[in-house]
């Protein structure tokens, strides 16, 4: 049964009754990220789509609130006409989970605690999280937060929330910090280096007093992918850093940084736009005849050594780019491996530490494998605490993230 509330009290009516009668529930918003995550198995669909609406905008005091099921492009259509945007830029990854491009809602992205490249300057989703309404295992309404960021009023329980793919709680509305949008936005272009060279530059660029908003390096079985035209024909690798804020100091930064490696190729505005935004939704990967894909956190001087490691272990070629100056790496694996290279991708981070998340795989696949990176006891049994404190007979998405829970 397929349940659709339209406001928090049927929420908690719907919890309450699962609660009482021990019957597990799987929280989709518009089901752009089911496919992320662990599988879950419930004869109940929790469906907040319906909540919908932005609550509470104050341009000025860069605030907002919005129902849990209200979508992102919609959002982000309303803070354009004000020159704000979303600043931790979350992906749209319906695409490459096989599901349609701008479904996705503010409740999800918070949930699964989205960020894109912007997040080495600005933080993740949960940094810009102020506030929450939301129904938690036992069928009982709560908020947190506030609409400012220094809100010291009772305990914090936003930051739990981000990042626990609804295994917690319900959110039924949330409020998030918003900023300005850049006056300039301008993205230099490096071409034809390894990835050693690449990462060890973009490390010294993120190092340099520059004020740095993206920072990625797409090797040449990469960027022959892309759909960004001067990418594409680059015939090699292509080193990407972007710049944003006003127009003169956007200028001085470029001439900074070209001056310490080069002269760089300038892509204006609207070439950026379109460039980080397939970086941020890992469009190189959506519809790969690959099934696999892998996001790697690791030390960015270790990516591709990473990488490498992970290429010898399987012994087969392992298309990958860089994002985040070298610390996030996306990476697909031949979709013949029954394990989806688990072994060869965690065994890669062992010596230099970071983890590994199974973004895209098949759902039998998905049941089977760690899909995200194992906890140490003592930080398991913590999760464990938590999760039981939320949700005591652990009904909402259950087996979402870790079997049993």
């Amino acid at each position: 049964m397929i349940f659709r509330p339209t406001d928090e009290a049927q929420v908690v009516e719907v919890v309450t009754w699962a609660c009482g009668d021990g019957v597990p529930l799987e929280v989709v918003g518009a089901g752009s990220k089911r496919a992320l995550g662990r599988p879950v198995s419930c004869d109940h669909v929790l469906d907040l789509a319906a909540l919908t609406g932005v609550t509470l905008y104050e341009p000025a005091e860069l605030v907002l609130s919005a129902r849990a099921g209200t979508p992102v492009v919609e959002i982000e259509a309303q803070l354009e006409q004000h020159q704000q945007l979303l600043a931790f830029e979350p992906g749209d990854w319906g695409p490459l989970l096989g599901a349609p491009a701008g479904a996705q809602t503010i409740g999800g992205v918070i949930a699964c605690n989205l960020a894109g490249p912007r997040r080495v300057a600005a933080g993740a989703a949960r940094d810009h999280f102020l506030g929450v309404r939301a129904v938690n295992g036992r069928g009982e309404a709560f908020k947190s937060g506030g609409r400012v960021v220094k809100n010291v009023t009772g305990y914090e329980l936003c930051k739990p929330l981000a990042g626990s793919y609804g295994t917690l709680a319900a959110m039924t509305s949330v409020t998030v910090k918003v900023l300005p949008a850049p006056q300039q936005t301008l993205t230099l272009a490096w071409f034809g280096l390894a990835d050693v060279a690449a990462l060890r530059r973009l490390t010294t660029a993120l190092n340099s007093p520059v004020e740095i908003s993206g920072a990625a390096h797409l090797p040449a079985s990469i960027a022959v992918r892309s759909s960004v035209a001067p990418v594409a024909a680059a015939g090699g690798a292509v080193t990407l850093v972007r710049l944003e804020g006003f127009a003169p100091s956007v200028a001085h930064r470029a001439d900074t940084l070209s001056a310490l490696f080069g002269g760089a190729q300038r892509w204006d505005r609207a070439l950026s736009r379109t460039l980080w935004a397939e970086i941020r939704d890992v469009g190189v990967f959506c519809g790969d005849s690959t099934p696999t894909v892998w996001r790697l956190s690791v030390p960015p001087a270790a990516g591709a050594t990473v990488v490498g490691a992970v290429v010898a272990r399987l012994g087969a070629d392992v298309p990958a780019y860089y994002d985040w100056g070298g610390g996030l790496i996306w990476l697909a694996v031949p979709g013949t491996l029954a394990d989806a290279g688990a072994a060869a991708v965690r065994a890669a981070l062992t010596e230099c530490g970071g983890h590994a998340t199974l973004i895209r795989a098949p759902e039998p696949i998905r049941a089977t494998v760690d899909v995200f990176q194992p906890q140490a006891p003592a930080l398991a049994a913590l999760a464990g605490r938590v999760k039981d404190s939320f949700d005591p007979r652990h009904i909402l998405n259950p087996g979402r993230m870790v079997p049993g829970w």
